[in-house]
Formats: structure tokens, sequence, C-alpha cells
């Protein structure tokens, strides 16, 4: 069982803010700060600092964070195995990002659902962010994602590398195909939200080359990659996504890839899990299986 102090801890790293960890856990703001400098006193370093008024953790602080919520999740979720009923099957939380979930990942889990028919399994979807969030809380034991992450705070594993590429509508445009990537910035641009893998990759890629999203004249935000795939075959822009998500528009010819000569990109999928976790070998022991049966 944690201490009393390391919730405290906990509580005011989720919030960074002492009146609302005190106004969360019932306690006094100076309750809340003795809770603080005990810590401090008793490992020997700061944990927090304040910057104009911004309370943020220091590096010692961000080591203990790391570890110590890692122990509550596990805390949390064995407390939940110890007083179900033994009869009871496991239940097996895992996510993924909707790319992923649609086109990568559902012949490989419906084999591993087959291969252990007593499991109970929740499959929850959302973005990268979204994900890595649901995998920081204990939400999920593994995630399956697209986008970028801190490999050093993480246990991973590649599930595969796909190709990212450029596509429109087979009559998209009118004269000639653009050859290079500034020759698209007169066209409608078709993406994903915000903390979306998809958008992080193109994001990162055309600012490496100096542009940005903004140079596209404007743009239609989609949160979902079916929809977007679905709205692109009818014409309403480009796109930049992964070959899966297109291949069946491909090969129908409601789409073309756009073969631009200054644009490679090839980025991996990969399972991420809570590497301070006393489950972390239960969750690489899953990615490899998912991995083996992909």
């Amino acid at each position: 069982m944690l201490d009393f102090r390391i919730k405290t801890f906990l509580s005011v790293c989720h919030s960074m803010n002492f009146t609302k960890a005190a106004k969360d856990l019932g306690l006094t703001q100076p309750a809340v700060s003795q809770h603080i400098h005990y810590l401090e006193a008793y490992y020997g370093v700061p944990l927090f600092h304040y910057e104009k008024k911004t309370l943020s953790l220091t590096d010692q602080g961000k080591i203990l964070y790391t570890s110590m919520n890692a122990m509550a999740n596990d805390e949390e979720r064995l407390q939940k195995q110890l007083i179900k009923n033994p009869d009871t099957y496991p239940l097996l939380s895992i996510g993924t990002t909707m790319t992923i979930g649609e086109y990568a990942i559902p012949g490989p889990l419906a084999q591993y659902i087959q291969d252990h028919p007593f499991l109970n399994l929740q499959v929850r979807y959302g973005n990268t962010k979204d994900l890595l969030d649901l995998l920081d809380q204990g939400k999920i034991s593994l995630a399956l994602i697209e986008g970028y992450y801190p490999r050093s705070i993480y246990g991973h594993k590649t599930y595969r590398q796909e190709e990212f590429i450029c596509v429109a509508e087979r009559h998209f445009f009118k004269g000639e195909v653009p050859q290079r990537l500034e020759e698209l910035f007169s066209y409608p641009l078709l993406l994903r939200e915000r903390g979306s893998g998809t958008r992080e990759i193109l994001d990162r890629h055309l600012k490496s080359q100096g542009y940005s999203l903004k140079n596209f004249p404007h743009f239609i935000e989609l949160e979902n990659m079916h929809t977007l795939v679905q709205v692109l075959t009818k014409g309403a822009g480009l796109s930049f996504v992964y070959r899966l998500a297109v291949e069946e528009g491909l090969k129908k010819g409601l789409l073309q890839e756009v073969p631009l000569q200054n644009f490679s990109i090839s980025h991996d999928f990969d399972f991420v899990w809570d590497q301070n976790s006393i489950y972390a070998d239960q969750a690489l022991t899953l990615a490899r299986d998912l991995n083996r049966l992909g």
C-alpha cells in the first residue's frame, strides 16, 4: 500500500496545483505542502520548482513520478485482481490508434482471441496522445501506436513498418500530377486531429523541409481515418496517410498515389507499455504474441 504522502505527491503531479490537489484529496493546502516537504527531505532532493508562478517537476521529481505512478497503477490493478472471484476470466485491456485498429491489427487480434477462448478482452481506440495518457493512468496495459513518444520512458517493440504516402482521388488533378511537395500547396489538405500520430508525422516532415501545414490554403480536419478516406475518394482534397489505409481505394482505381520526388517516409507501428510496472513482462509477452500472429 502506497504511503499517503506519495498519494499527495501524485495528486500534485496530475494537477500541478497545490490548491487543487488539496481539494481533490480533502486536505488543507498546508497539509499538502507538508507532505511534499517531507518527501523532499526524505529523498534529499527538490521535487518541484516554480518559474513565473508556474509549478513544474524537477528532473528528480520526474523520476519519482514515473516510478510511483507505475506503483499506484499496479496497486489498483492488483487490488481488483485480489477481490475478483477466482472463477472469473482475466481481463486484458489494450489500446490502438484508429488507423492500426481498422487496418493493421484485426487479423492478429482475432487469432489471439481464438487461441485464448477464456480471456475477457477490452480494446480501446484513440489517437497517440490519448493512448499514452490511458497507459500512464493504468487504464490499459498495452498500446499500439503510430506516433512519436519518449522511448526512454516506455517499454516498446516494433510491430511493423508502414509506408506513408500522398494520395488523392484519381481525377483530382485537372492537369499534370505534381511531382514535388511544394507543388501541392495550392490544394486543400485533409488531415487528422491534433494528437494524432498521422498528423504529427506529416507536421514533422514538413518542418524538416522548411514548410508547415500553413503552406496549404486551407484544411479539413477529420478525427476518424475511415471517414477521411471516404471524403478523400470524393475529391474533397489530398492527404498524407499510411498506404495500408488506402490500399483498397488504390487497387480499385478510386485513388491515386502522388509520386513526389522529395517526399519519402516509412514509419514504425509500435507496441508501448509501462516499463516500470510489475506487469511489464505480461505486456511484452502479449506484444510478442501479436507480433508473431501479424
